[in-house]
């Protein structure tokens, strides 16, 4: 016991503990104070349970809080409530919020905002406005700026801008002032909703309040204004941040340079990183792993190759994210043998790959044709202890459909069905489709009645698969009544629908049957795509057609 009593001489009577370091380090002074006599108070329990949940181990004070001989007081029953939020054990946190008022003890503003911060950090929005309503209606203690805030963040969460617009108004009716937090938490949900005008409307207001705007309202307003293309815009915002004294942190420059990398404009956004390095702002992982990103999009992959290996040169700055970004990028240029040398120098890095970064992989090797290598991996990843997701599994049914091995994908479909899986019209639509390609009609026929009695719904994409294959088929009656079934089951036609159908008809010699339907496809402002017209082109100078079609396809 000579650690806890060596500190409690120090301070005299005055109970205290050292400072806790680990989980162990934890145990083991409690394990101490729990045998020492007499007992100490609850202070210094309370302390250990508080450093303990200072390092994120929120599990741990709970069997330590029953274990306590003395009655908690209520900065312990506090961070207990503490540690139920962090674990979503919101039933628990209300029952200790209970044995306040057991013991007689009265929750301060601190307690109920842990309770409506848990509820808002597990998107249980509506509990917390109902725990804050019940909190004004029994005037336990009375709101302060951070209860307020907390709700604002819940609603703006849950795209709810117009409640948290009114919340902000209802502050100071409540006699609370709202502050820097609170205006840019609902400026910046608008501005990720792109409602520019009215998060610059609200930045007006605040400022009128004596409140004025700092890096994150700036921030928040560039990614906005750069979402829509305001480039212009952008440029002002950043002017005018400039002009008030206040600098932009890499997080807006980061903003900048994955904006512009989005819109192809990769010149730009080199420029934006150059120009943090001469203000001294070091570029972090998420700014080079923009960037790479752009380079990738754009195609310039020895670009993205020397962004990459400048950041190993830095040092940590490559993560799992930055390496599936260069992964994607050579996979989208079928360069599948750089994107391996990547994933194997992830290793070299001590980096696990995630699903994500099988699945591109995956997929890569499957769209060169690949597929053995790409069930090696597929295996190999299982192996690894990653468990491949519903869109792991559609890459690879994707491959095997598109490489006529039909026989693996049914395979595959079982297997997703016994690993409960929940299968979604994409992977179904994949494997109809190889069906249809595979002539193999009457299988993608059954499949496609059954989906319903699966619970899954066809979409625009699975009808117009199922309508091309029938047609192949020369089925061109239970084609067009699929085609007239869509629409009774919410589910549109499109123009490529209607252009699938139309080919259908025409390449069955059904040409005035073909003609009805591309003036109906037309009256639905639907048009001709080249594949179509190309036929009807055809058609035209064999004069099997009408020649007054061809205007007509060219208005719409």
């Amino acid at each position: 016991m000579a650690l806890f009593h060596s500190r409690q001489t120090q301070l005299g009577n005055r109970p205290s503990v050292p400072k806790i370091t680990s989980l162990e380090n934890a145990l083991e002074v409690f394990d101490e104070m729990l045998h020492s006599r007499p007992l100490p108070s609850v202070i210094p329990f309370t302390q250990i349970l508080g450093q303990l949940v200072k390092l994120k181990h929120y599990s741990a004070p709970i069997p330590l809080f029953k274990q306590m001989l003395i009655a908690p007081n209520h900065y312990t029953l506090s961070i207990i409530i503490n540690c139920y939020c962090h674990l979503n054990q919101m039933g628990f946190s209300l029952s200790v919020l209970g044995s306040f008022f057991k013991l007689g003890l009265q929750p301060n503003v601190i307690t109920f905002n842990t309770l409506i911060h848990g509820f808002v950090l597990h998107n249980q929005v509506p509990e917390a406005a109902r725990f804050f309503t019940k909190m004004l209606e029994a005037g336990h203690c009375k709101p302060n700026v951070v209860t307020f805030t907390t709700l604002i963040k819940g609603f703006c969460m849950i795209g709810n801008n117009n409640a948290a617009i009114q919340l902000l108004g209802n502050m100071e009716e409540r006699g609370c002032e709202p502050n820097i937090v609170s205006y840019n938490t609902i400026i910046d949900s608008l501005c990720k909703d792109t409602l520019i005008d009215e998060a610059l409307n609200l930045m007006t207001e605040m400022i009128s309040r004596g409140i004025a705007p700092n890096v994150v309202t700036y921030t928040s307003l560039i990614q906005g204004v750069c979402k829509l293309g305001r480039w212009k815009q952008a440029t002002k915002l950043l002017d005018e941040m400039l002009s008030k004294g206040i600098f932009p942190n890499v997080v807006t420059f980061n903003v900048l340079v994955d904006a512009f990398c989005k819109e192809g404009m990769v010149v730009e956004a080199k420029t934006v990183v150059d120009m943090m390095i001469q203000r001294g702002i070091e570029p972090d992982t998420i700014t080079y792993s923009s960037l790479m990103d752009g380079y990738c999009l754009r195609g310039k992959m020895d670009k993205a190759r020397q962004v990459f290996d400048l950041m190993i040169s830095k040092g940590s700055m490559v993560n799992v994210w930055s390496c599936n970004i260069l992964i994607n990028g050579y996979c989208k240029g079928k360069k599948v043998d750089e994107a391996n040398k990547v994933f194997k120098e992830m290793r070299c890095m001590e980096l696990v790959p995630d699903t994500v970064t099988y699945t591109t992989l995956i997929d890569g090797l499957c769209k060169v044709g690949r597929i053995q290598e790409a069930e090696k991996l597929f295996s190999e990843m299982q192996g690894c202890g990653q468990l491949p997701d519903v869109q792991t599994y559609a890459v690879l049914l994707d491959g095997l459909c598109n490489n006529q091995q039909l026989s693996m994908a049914v395979e595959l479909l079982r297997e997703m069905k016994s690993n409960k899986l929940e299968l979604n019209i994409v992977v179904y639509t994949l494997v109809i489709e190889g069906l249809c390609k595979a002539g193999k009609i009457e299988s993608a026929r059954d499949l496609f009645r059954g989906l319903s009695s699966k619970g899954v719904q066809p979409d625009v994409r699975t009808y117009t698969i199922m309508i091309g294959g029938l047609c192949h088929h020369g089925l061109i009656i239970e084609a067009e009544k699929l085609l007239r079934e869509m629409g009774g089951k919410g589910c549109s036609p499109n123009g490529c629908t209607y252009n699938t159908i139309i080919r259908g008809l025409l390449n069955n010699n059904r040409t005035s049957w073909g003609m009805e339907l591309i003036q109906e496809m037309v009256e639905l402002g639907f048009s001709a795509d080249a594949s179509t017209m190309e036929l009807i082109v055809g058609l035209l100078s064999k004069d099997i057609v009408d020649a007054a079609l061809l205007p007509l396809l060219k208005d719409s």
